[in-house]
């Protein structure tokens, strides 16, 4: 096996993390009879010459050993070492851009390519499969591949084997169009009896996504039937034992039915835009009687709703019917989903009421090196704007660590918070003014105090602005936020000596759009708009826009500029500029081609838009073909890969409310 192995100057190669003279030492425990040798060995190789899954001098010496390891039956782990080669091999395909030491890897793989035919149909299992796609992958004849999977195909009996055969005849179907029809045939071979339903899984799954046409007209039904009838020939997973290793660990983080989740997945990619009938699909998974197959559905229901708009009121609600389980894994997967989703959980509010009633170890999570967090079933139900989440709330603000993120969550109940007013004020009160944690400390407390409505906290609104005037950093922020709460209390005209102090500050206009709120004189706030307004600066030219949008009429000085903004620049600023110039000039036409160019070119500039257009009632008449196409788009422009971050969920949502008013004012 190790031939020739002294006679490689391993010590002038180098892998991922230095010389690579621990190569060899390395390879030779692979052939140990002892597990944790051969785990430690495994770990290295991995973290050395196949390190986040690149190449380096030392893998394509590695891989002759690797296959002369695989190729002798009385070495343990071998379906590793084949995985190993198989990710090895992966990473080059012969092109100039795939880089010289993965292209020299691929090329190594390639070479001893005939191996994998023998390994296809080892005894051991875990070797076939693993060995299933390199016979697609690294073999040059595709017409002997094709006769090599069919013959695999037709003599395999292991039910974890054949879904990689299928994928393996998927990858021949894409890599060789023009003999794709072979690989389909097999593909709708496997999709029937005789095969087990999870190789029928499989199958069907694969035709989805490259032979919609040979699919049975009850797809959905079928997979059902197939995925309860598999998981009740399902054996529970054995426990593992040994000394933990690194290979181990990630092995451990997979889905309990990784198997199961890989089929389910691949048949969700392929429905694609097909909504009802993936929600028809999950309906199923979520009502199966193996828990296993439950919490599969829940992260795979995720995917839908980040990516799909849709009538999911139903799969809400058996979402909520997941927690009560005394499964914490498929528990604790329902909570993260339906704390993604804020109002659209609504549906499933009275099982995370009690959920969050039984269960008060659950209103706070720490992590192992940091301050506690609100845990995620009363996050979840405050979300979803539910007033039951106040109480469990205000236990926690009275408690001596309340989670610093709290207001925020507490701002999603609107006004139903106000009893939570006095304990956000006395926190407010306590903020630390001279410390770099104030923005962090303060920020969710003014949310919450802007959501409710509380004037009471005028004074520690007050404290909090004379203390963090100007030019504190991250603490502008703090100092933004109080200004704008002191204008939505209506409370801006007790502190007015305050904000005009303000107006040579780089809080300037936005000192000068909460006074305007208070007393409605442009006198004094129009030139230090207008003078923001001028500055080669884009935050504060950003700022000086938003305020004069909300002077309306009192702010005509500023069109000339305005209009200018609006024609020119990047499209995020144009946009503004543009809902500026309808507010004071209340006219229509510069405003909506702006509208129209940016919500093709840019889909982030649809909220504001739409925003926008719900003022503009009849005028926005010329836009209705963007606004009822929107309507009608079943994709989300917050889908993975799209602009959007966290909220996504949430902003889509609201996107969509707009649309609606705005054709409801037309």
């Amino acid at each position: 096996m190790f031939t020739g192995i002294d006679e490689v100057d391993w010590a002038s190669l180098r892998h991922a993390h230095g010389r690579a003279e621990d190569v060899p030492g390395w390879l030779r425990a692979l052939a140990s009879p002892d597990t944790v040798e051969r785990a430690t060995a495994l770990d290295g190789l991995y973290d050395a010459v196949h390190h986040e899954g690149r190449a380096y001098e030392a893998t394509p010496a590695c891989v002759p050993f690797l296959f002369a390891l695989a190729a002798r039956e009385e070495v343990p782990d071998r379906g590793c070492i084949v995985e190993l080669l198989v990710g090895i091999g992966g990473e080059g395909d012969g092109s100039a851009g795939a880089g010289g030491a993965a292209n020299a890897a691929w090329e190594a793989v390639r070479a001893g390519a005939d191996a994998f035919v023998t390994l296809a149909g080892d005894p051991d299992p875990v070797v076939r499969r693993a060995a299933a796609g390199a016979l697609v992958r690294f073999l040059d004849d595709p017409v002997r591949v094709l006769g090599l999977l069919r013959r695999r195909l037709r003599a395999e009996r292991d039910d974890h084997v054949l879904p990689a055969l299928t994928e393996a005849l998927a990858l021949f179907a894409r890599r060789y169009p023009a003999l794709a029809d072979g690989a389909l045939d097999l593909l709708a071979e496997q999709s029937a009896p005789p095969y087990a339903p999870g190789p029928r899984l499989a199958a069907l799954g694969q035709l989805a996504l490259h032979a919609p046409v040979r699919l049975p007209a009850d797809l959905v039904p079928t997979a059902v039937r197939l995925l309860r009838e598999r998981s009740a020939q399902r054996r529970p997973p054995a426990e593992r034992s040994g000394t933990d290793t690194l290979v181990r660990r990630i092995r451990r983080l997979r889905p309990s039915d990784e198997q199961g989740a890989v089929l389910l997945r691949t048949l969700h990619s392929a429905l694609g835009d097909r909504v009802h009938d993936r929600i028809a699909l999950l309906t199923g998974q979520l009502t199966s009687p193996d828990p296993v197959d439950r919490c599969n559905a829940v992260w795979m229901s995720a995917g839908l709703f980040r990516g799909w708009r849709g009538d999911y009121g139903a799969l809400v609600r058996l979402l909520g019917a997941q927690l009560n389980t005394d499964q914490d894994r498929l528990r604790d997967a329902a909570v993260s989903v339906l704390a993604e989703l804020y109002t659209l959980a609504a549906p499933a509010a009275d099982d995370l009421h009690a959920l969050v009633s039984t269960r008060p170890d659950l209103w706070t999570h720490r992590w192992e090196r940091g301050s506690p967090a609100l845990g995620g079933p009363l996050k979840a139900l405050a979300r979803t704007g539910d007033p039951r989440a106040v109480p469990a709330l205000a236990q926690l603000l009275a408690g001596p660590a309340a989670p610093v993120g709290l207001g925020c969550e507490a701002a999603h109940l609107g006004r139903a918070a106000a009893p939570l007013a006095p304990a956000l004020r006395l926190r407010l009160g306590r903020v630390p003014l001279a410390s770099p944690t104030a923005a962090r400390l303060a920020g969710p407390l003014l949310t919450a105090v802007r959501a409710i409505g509380d004037k009471e906290a005028v004074p520690e609104l007050v404290r909090l602005l004379s203390g963090a005037p100007d030019g504190l950093g991250a603490r502008d922020v703090v100092a933004v936020q109080v200004i704008e709460t002191l204008a939505e209390l209506g409370a801006a005209a007790q502190t007015a000596p305050l904000l005009r102090r303000l107006f040579h500050t780089r809080h300037a206009a936005t000192a000068a759009g909460a006074l305007w709120s208070a007393d409605g004189d442009a006198t004094a706030v129009l030139p230090v708009l207008l003078r923001e307004l001028a500055r080669d600066d884009t935050d504060a030219r950003r700022a000086a826009v938003r305020q004069l949008g909300r002077l309306g009429p009192a702010a005509r000085p500023a069109l000339p500029e305005l209009r200018r903004l609006a024609r020119s620049g990047p499209v995020r600023e144009r946009i503004p500029a543009a809902c500026a110039l309808w507010r004071v000039a209340g006219d229509p036409e510069p405003v909506r081609p702006v509208f129209r160019s940016a919500w093709t070119a840019d889909p982030r500039t649809r909220g504001p838009i739409a925003r926008c257009l719900t003022t503009m009632g009849p005028a926005a008449g010329p836009l209705r073909d963007l606004i009822t196409a929107e309507l009608t788009h079943p994709r989300r422009h917050t889908a993975p890969g799209g602009a959007y971050g966290r909220r996504d969920i949430p902003d889509d949502e609201e996107l969509l409310r707009r649309c609606r008013e705005v054709l409801a004012g037309l």
